[in-house]
């Protein structure tokens, strides 16, 4: 169980990171600090995981170890960034 927790968190948060750094550009959310898509994305990883920790009963690092959610969080902030750079980078060149 522990290992596919860790394994999907990983992925949600690579996938998830990824996505809005497509459209960071646009700024969807509006034009404030707590509109920014990063901070948007950061605050949907949290949530998640205090949905997790609601629906499960239990402390969230019992499912997935903190050195695992730090590291999927930073791989998402990774991604946010890759993504952000492809869309600058890449799409604008069309």
């Amino acid at each position: 169980m522990q290992r596919t927790a860790v394994l999907w968190w990983r992925i949600l948060m690579i996938a998830g990171g990824f996505g809005f750094g497509l459209f960071a550009d646009r700024r969807p959310f509006g034009e404030s600090v707590l509109g920014h898509p990063i901070v948007v994305y950061c605050a949907i990883a949290g949530l998640g995981l205090l949905i997790l920790r609601v629906v499960l009963a239990r402390p969230v690092p019992q499912v997935i170890p903190e050195r695992a959610i730090v590291t999927g969080f930073l791989m998402g902030i990774a991604a946010f960034l890759a993504g952000n750079w492809f869309v600058v980078h890449v799409i604008a060149l069309r």
